[in-house]
């Protein structure tokens, strides 16, 4: 079976000679060598500063609310963000306290459409959390000027876009905070983990306090706090992920290219932002209708191919977060994707096969 993705497995031998300096070292949590050295290594790499890791991305997240003080007060607060995203991204909201106010996304894009977010602010609204979905970016300019012009805080779920650039910098610049997913599954992956980028110092120092139970010194407590911490092991495959980053890009882009060119005129892709240096993530693609997308979902299955319907359902939809307008534009593209297989293992044999079955389907 062909699945629609494979966590990247770095040089077993590197590996093992982290893993022999932890137990040469016998440390294996509380802020460590190698989850120092990896958090400079991703600042540099990522050309981004205030750089956090914590131990997965729905806790990164969830810091970045506490730490901005979107979430923990004690007047009911509400955030607006996208429905079409993973359901951590609005289910960490109410999980804090903040009902997610969902608004509708770009046809194009698959973004949070700005145009639509002032209309949805309230006495009550305390953030905006857009998602830059699939790697491809939000109209930041727009939705930082909201947030300027509202006082309200603007947390990006960037889980897709770890190595986007756009207009020239990184991505992750945006906002109050932007946050990472290290997910197994992801384009660089710590087998679980995650960051937190904040534009300002302050924030940055407050959220350390906070993925440590709020401790500052063996007599000290400061902050409510919980255990958010990346341990050792995680830092160092991380560690040998990123070493491997550009091989691993490169054969994932040679896969993205092959589905471009091959059906472009067949689906609907998502278009992508100007002036983005993208790092095929993933590939998605939108059928004729939701009848037609599930129909190849299952043709792909029986000839041993794994595609997804991500993301499925639109999240306003979801009875347990609470918002239930309809949003017509997210509910048509969850009902109408795909994603294909995407990893850089799958083989060019493997790719022809799915074009070929998608085609035939199709």
């Amino acid at each position: 079976m062909i699945p629609v993705t494979k966590p990247y497995l770095p040089s077993r031998e590197k590996l093992d000679r982290y893993i022999d300096g932890i137990y040469e070292r016998q440390l294996l949590t509380n802020n460590g060598p190698l989850v120092e050295e990896l958090t400079r290594r991703l600042e540099e790499h990522l050309e981004v500063e205030n750089l956090l890791l914590v131990s997965n991305g729905t806790l990164a997240l969830q810091i970045a609310y506490r730490a901005l003080g979107i979430s923990g007060g004690e007047a009911s607060a509400e955030a607006i963000t996208t429905p079409f995203t993973f359901v951590a991204t609005a289910s960490s909201l109410k999980w804090e306290g903040v009902d997610p106010v969902f608004v509708d996304i770009d046809a194009d894009t698959w973004c949070l459409d700005p145009e639509l977010v002032e209309s949805a602010i309230s006495p009550r609204t305390r953030a905006i959390v857009p998602v830059h979905v699939f790697g491809n970016a939000c109209d930041v300019e727009s939705i930082d000027d909201i947030g300027r012009l509202h006082g309200l805080k603007v947390v990006y779920d960037a889980s897709h876009a770890f190595g986007v650039d756009y207009k020239g910098e990184s991505l992750l610049k945006h906002g109050d905070a932007a946050t990472l997913s290290f997910h197994a599954t992801k384009l660089f992956h710590t087998g679980e983990g995650g960051a937190i980028i904040f534009k300002r110092k302050e924030d940055l120092e407050r959220a350390k306090k906070m993925i440590n139970f709020g401790i500052t010194g063996p007599e000290s407590i400061e902050e409510l706090g919980i255990n958010a911490k990346m341990n050792e092991l995680q830092a160092a495959m991380g560690l040998c992920v990123l070493d491997e980053m550009e091989t691993n890009m490169a054969a994932r882009h040679a896969v993205w290219e092959t589905y471009e060119r091959e059906l472009a005129a067949s689906v609907q892709l998502q278009k992508q932002s100007s002036n983005l240096t993208y790092n095929s993530a993933y590939f998605p693609a939108v059928f004729e209708s939701e009848s037609v997308a599930v129909q190849m979902a299952d043709f792909l299955k029986e000839n041993g191919i794994l595609a997804r319907r991500y993301f499925f359902p639109s999240l306003e939809t979801v009875d347990i977060l609470g918002h239930k307008d309809r949003q017509p534009v997210s509910s048509d593209i969850a009902g109408r994707i795909l994603c294909l297989p995407i990893y850089s293992e799958l083989t060019s044999t493997e790719q022809r096969r799915i074009v070929t079955l998608v085609r035939r389907c199709g």
